[in-house]
């Protein structure tokens, strides 16, 4: 897919998100373009919930942080997780851990939370997304975003702690910087 048509994609799905989609909608400052082997994924961030953890994420991405880096934990019906640089899990970026940001929204297909440590305070540069629904982590881990688009991609990354042959963030940039 050319840069030129996800980007495209990627407003008219943000046109087209229903009002319950989550926080702003048509927001691109807000929305992240996470580039994997098969396509683009959209990911409406949700700074509703938990605006530290958006602007560190977006932050990130604007810094290139998270181009090139694996799925070092990939959990078949369960999750993706990603945002270590060194591909271990035990890694993350130069910045101070978060606080929490404890929310409401549930662990659902889709959902965007930021991997941690045993201490709630620990979140850093380290997100997994959702397969499949998993109430249990309501309420233990920071929701901030949610996929839009593109879903499909992300079931297509391998499965394994860690994979063999790891599939990386092409690329992960904020849409409004690709304006």
């Amino acid at each position: 897919m050319s840069r030129i048509f996800a980007i495209f994609a990627v407003f008219a799905s943000l046109v087209l998100l229903p009002a319950g989609a989550g926080a702003q909608t048509n927001d691109p400052e807000n929305t992240l373009l996470l580039e994997l082997k098969d396509g683009t994924v959209v990911i409406q961030l949700r700074p509703d919930l938990a605006p530290n953890h958006v602007e560190r994420v977006k932050q990130l991405a604007r810094d290139g942080f998270y181009d090139g880096v694996v799925f070092h934990r990939v959990i078949d019906g369960f999750m993706a997780q990603t945002g270590d640089p060194t591909g271990t899990g035990m890694g993350g970026s130069k910045l101070p851990d978060l606080k929490a940001e404890f929310n409401d929204a549930p662990f659902k297909r889709g959902t965007l939370g930021m991997a941690r440590a045993a201490d709630p305070n620990s979140a850093n540069s380290q997100f997994f997304i959702m397969f499949n629904d998993g109430d249990w982590l309501n309420g233990q881990y920071t929701v901030f975003g949610e996929v839009v688009d593109g879903m499909e991609y992300v079931d297509n990354i391998t499965r394994g702690e860690p994979p063999a042959n790891p599939d990386k963030i092409v690329k992960m940039s904020v849409a409004a910087d690709a304006q």
